[in-house]
C-alpha cells in the first residue's frame, strides 16, 4: 500500500521550471533510492514534497493532500526530512539537538535518546559536547537522528553519504536498514550507486527534471543504457 503518491508534480524556482511531471509512489516499509546525476532534479523533489519550493501536481501521504501545505504541517503529519547540508545547532550539544528533533515533549515514539546513542555510540560520547565541533560524518549521523526523534513515518534523506569516510558509508547503510525494520519507509537521494542498489527495495532515476526509470535494483544493474546515460558509473 502506497503511503507517499506523488501525481505529476511540475516545480519552479522563480521562473525556472525544474521538475517536468514527476510521478512515483512509495510504499509502507520500502527503501526507494532516487538516484541522478547533480542537477537532474533530485533534492528539488525532495524540497516540493516538504513545501520547500513552488509547485504544482499532486502530493499525497497517507490518502490525504498535502501539496501546498506549510512545511511544519507536513512534518507532524508524519514525514521526515534530512537535508544535504545537515543544518544542525551547532552551539547547542548533541543532546539538545536530539531532544529539539522531538515532536513533542515528553511524547514516546519509536525511538529515545537511548535508541539513538545504541545506534551510533559515538554520539553517547559526545553527547555534551557543542554540535559544532563535530566531525562531518559525526553530523549526518546526529541530523539522521534528530529526524528520527520526531518519529516519522517516512524519512527523506539527502545525499547522506556525501563526503564521508567508506566506514561511516557502511555505518549509514546499516542504519537505514534498521529503519526499515521499525516501519518506517525511506526515500533516498544518492549518488553512490553501490549503497543505493545493495539496502533498496526499488530505484527511481531522474533526468532532466523527469523520472526515466523505475524498477527494481536488478532490473537498473542490468540496464546498461540507463546507468551509463543517466547516472555517475
Amino acid at each position: 500500500m502506497s503511503i507517499l503518491k506523488v501525481d505529476n508534480l511540475h516545480a519552479f524556482y522563480g521562473k525556472s521550471h525544474v521538475l517536468h511531471g514527476v510521478s512515483f509512489e512509495v510504499e509502507a516499509g520500502e527503501i526507494v533510492a532516487l538516484l541522478g546525476r547533480n542537477g537532474s532534479g533530485r533534492s528539488t523533489t525532495a524540497k516540493a514534497i516538504m513545501g520547500l519550493v513552488d509547485c504544482e501536481g499532486g502530493i499525497q501521504w497517507q490518502g490525504r493532500d498535502i501539496q501546498g501545505r506549510k512545511t511544519f504541517e507536513i512534518a507532524h503529519l508524519g514525514l521526515g526530512y534530512v537535508p544535504e547540508n545537515r543544518e544542525i545547532f551547532p552551539k547547542l550539544t548533541v543532546q539538545q539537538n536530539l531532544q529539539l528533533g522531538q515532536k513533542r515533549a515528553g511524547q514516546n515514539g519509536r525511538w529515545s535518546l537511548d535508541d539513538m546513542y545504541d545506534m551510533f555510540p559515538r554520539l553517547k560520547e559526545r553527547q555534551h559536547t557543542e554540535a559544532g565541533v563535530l566531525s562531518g560524518g559525526e553530523q549526518q549521523m546526529l541530523t539522521l537522528c534528530r529526524t528520527l526523534m520526531g518519529d516519522p513515518d517516512l524519512i527523506i534523506i539527502d545525499e547522506p553519504t556525501e563526503g564521508l569516510a567508506p566506514k561511516i558509508v557502511e555505518l549509514v547503510g546499516e542504519y537505514l536498514k534498521k529503519l526499515k525494520e521499525r516501519g518506517i519507509s525511506v526515500l533516498l537521494i544518492e549518488q553512490k550507486l553501490t549503497i543505493a542498489m545493495a539496502i533498496s527495495d526499488r530505484a527511481l532515476v531522474m533526468g532532466h527534471g523527469c523520472i526515466v526509470f523505475d524498477g527494481t535494483p536488478e532490473s537498473l544493474r542490468n540496464d546498461t543504457y540507463t546507468r551509463k546515460e543517466w547516472l555517475e558509473v
